[in-house]
C-alpha cells in the first residue's frame, strides 16, 4: 500500500481554517482528499476543563481527545475508514450527524492542537500555518460562535481574552515556526489555496502513477 500523503493545518480560532479548506477542497472528490477535523473531537462538556469562574474552558490542550484523533489519523493513512459523530458544542439548534471518513491518497489533518501533538507530527509530510492578526480573528470569532454555538457576544469575548488568546500565545503560535507554509489570511487566501491546490493535485498524480 502506497502511503498518503498527509497535510497539516492548523492556525488560531478564527483564523479561517475550514473556510479556507473548504473552498479548496471543493475541487476535489473525497476519493482524492480526505478532510478530518479536530474540531469533532472535543471532549464532552463534563470531561472538559472549567476556570475560576466556572466557565468551560474549551481552548485547552486537555479539551480534545488526542489519542483517538491519532488513531484515527492513522487509521484513514493504513487504508480504514472512520465514524465520528459530530461536535456541535452543546448547541441545541444543530443536529448533530455521523461523520464518514474515507481513505484517500492526500489526507488534510486540521485542527488548533495538530502540531502541539507531539505523537501527530510523525504523521505529517506537510505542516501549513493559517496567520492572522489577533483583531480579525477575534472579529471572525465573534461571528462564528453566535451564528454556529448560540455563544452571547459577552460569553465571546469573555472565553476570547480568558481562553482563546492566552492559549495561543503560549500553544499555538510558539509552533509557527515548526510550519512548511504560512499563509497570511487577514484579506484574502486565493493564490495560497490554488497553490496548494496544485501541490494536492501532484501529489493525487504521483501516487496513482505508484499504485498502476
Amino acid at each position: 500500500m502506497i502511503k498518503p500523503f498527509v497535510i497539516g493545518v492548523t492556525g488560531g480560532s478564527g483564523s479561517g481554517k475550514t473556510r479556507f479548506l473548504n473552498e479548496m477542497t471543493k475541487q476535489f472528490s473525497q476519493e482524492q482528499v480526505c478532510l478530518i477535523s479536530q474540531d469533532n473531537y472535543y471532549k464532552d462538556r463534563q470531561d472538559q476543563p472549567v476556570d475560576s469562574k466556572g466557565v468551560i474552558n474549551f481552548d485547552t490542550e486537555h479539551s480534545l481527545d488526542h489519542e483517538q484523533f491519532a488513531a484515527d489519523l492513522l487509521s484513514l493513512i493504513e487504508g480504514k475508514s472512520v465514524r465520528r459523530k459530530e461536535y456541535t458544542f452543546n448547541n441545541p439548534k444543530h443536529q448533530a450527524r455521523e461523520l464518514l471518513f474515507t481513505p484517500a491518497p492526500v489526507i488534510i489533518a486540521e485542527g488548533l492542537f495538530i502540531f502541539y501533538e507531539r505523537k501527530l507530527l510523525p504523521l505529517i509530510d506537510l505542516k501549513v500555518f493559517i496567520e492572522v492578526k489577533s483583531h480579525i480573528r477575534l472579529s471572525r470569532r465573534i461571528k462564528r460562535d453566535a451564528l454556529e454555538r448560540g455563544y452571547d457576544l459577552d460569553d465571546v469575548l469573555y472565553r476570547y481574552e480568558s481562553h482563546h488568546a492566552p492559549a495561543y500565545e503560549r500553544l499555538i503560535e510558539p509552533l509557527k515556526e515548526e510550519a512548511d507554509l504560512i499563509v497570511p489570511n487577514n484579506t484574502h487566501f486565493a493564490n495560497a489555496a490554488e497553490v496548494l491546490s496544485t501541490f494536492i493535485r501532484q501529489q493525487i498524480v504521483a501516487r496513482q502513477n505508484q499504485s498502476s
